[in-house]
């Protein structure tokens, strides 16, 4: 196997109590030296399902500028399919190596879609401690089967009726957040690419392992996406940077986490931020996750909305075309 996995190096690693140099931190970026242990603020946590809409708008427009990362609960997406995908996801990565192997992310792709390992260029050449599969899920033009399991059998029709489902949750958040604007409620949509967003599905895996003190399952970053919206599993890991400190994200069983991404910070003109985020892993569990990114298409062209832009408030981003934004994102260049 010419890559080496994390999963692998992991089930080597929990007999000593070491980890290679390469997953190590320098000092300033190890969660034990850099997490806030005193009393903080709660991520903002938001019922989908108050009748008082002028309400919910209020609060998903203060947390996408205060925070930009909020939880919702009462989002309409069943717990009991929550639980499905959180299995079929769990089974993937329980499949002998080999057979995991055969969903790879081929060697010089330009996608990142397929099971992998490494992502983003890391500028002091340190690994995470994570392996991944990604697939898109919608629309049916973008899906490429080749990259979804066909074991278990249930992964297929377990991902299909949950992009259905998120589908409608995107549309409310979406909606929301332009109307938190003092837009129409279509607008921040359809200038992040509208009907021809792509959903892309990542399923983090985080092993155990025996020094969660010296490494990161994500090193800190915000978004490519517009927006991320994420299940977690029940072993905390996802630690959120405001006003100086890193800081735990509560779990909270069902809710959804929904990460405002560059291309919204984007859009709104800094109205609302892309939140600074990172990972950590546990010494005895698998943290696992299930990310969706919404994406706007490769050649769509994002900039800030011109409702938006005046005199008193200038452009303060270059408008771009995504797959240019995400290139020179992924490889640590300037915008």
């Amino acid at each position: 196997m010419e890559v080496e996995r994390v999963q692998a190096i992991a089930s080597l690693s929990l007999t000593k109590d070491n980890i290679p140099t390469e997953f190590i931190r320098a000092e300033g970026d190890q969660p034990a030296m850099t997490t806030f242990h005193g009393p903080v603020p709660e991520i903002p946590v938001i019922d989908l399902n108050d009748h008082d809409q002028e309400n919910v708008i209020r609060l998903i427009a203060n947390a996408a500028e205060d925070w930009g990362i909020f939880q919702v609960v009462n989002h309409g997406i069943p717990s009991s399919l929550i639980q499905r995908l959180q299995q079929v996801g769990k089974q993937f990565f329980d499949l002998p190596q080999e057979e995991k192997e055969l969903y790879a992310k081929p060697a010089g792709a330009q996608s990142i879609e397929g099971y992998g390992t490494k992502l983003a260029k890391d500028v002091q050449g340190k690994k995470n401690w994570v392996d991944h599969l990604f697939h898109r899920i919608w629309p049916p033009s973008c899906i490429n089967y080749q990259f979804w399991p066909k074991n278990p059998p249930s992964y297929r029709e377990v991902n299909e009726e949950y992009a259905q489902k998120m589908r409608g949750v995107a549309e409310k958040i979406f909606k929301w957040l332009s109307m938190g604007l003092g837009l129409e409620a279509d607008v921040l949509k359809e200038g992040a690419g509208g009907e021809e967003l792509e959903y892309l599905m990542k399923i983090n895996y985080y092993p155990p392992c025996p020094r969660p003190d010296l490494t990161l399952g994500v090193c800190p970053h915000t978004d490519l996406s517009t927006l991320t919206i994420l299940v977690p599993n029940e072993v905390p890991g996802l630690q959120v940077f405001k006003d100086g400190h890193w800081i735990d994200a509560q779990y909270i069983p069902g809710a959804l986490i929904i990460h405002v991404g560059d291309q919204i910070e984007i859009l709104s003109n800094g109205k609302y931020k892309a939140v600074l985020h990172r990972t950590t892993v546990d010494e005895k569990k698998t943290r696992m996750s299930w990310p969706v990114f919404l994406e706007p298409p490769g050649d769509f062209v994002v900039g800030p909305l011109p409702q938006l832009v005046d005199h008193q408030n200038p452009p303060k981003y270059k408008a771009k075309k995504f797959k240019d934004y995400s290139y020179c994102k992924l490889n640590k260049l300037p915008q």
